[in-house]
């Protein structure tokens, strides 16, 4: 019983572990995504008159 106890406190530490990487994956991808649209928006004002 304890072993079995053991495995599932297991499994969900190693599922919160793996839903925050992909969490951590994607705020990476939307901060890149902002990144460049910041830049592409800056350098047209800059070039504006």
């Amino acid at each position: 019983m304890g072993l079995a106890i053991a495995l599932i406190i297991l499994a969900l530490l190693l599922g919160g572990v793996g839903l925050a990487v992909e969490a951590l994956r994607w705020v990476l991808i939307i901060a890149v995504v902002l990144f460049i649209i910041s830049l592409i928006t800056g350098a047209r004002g800059r070039s504006a008159p």
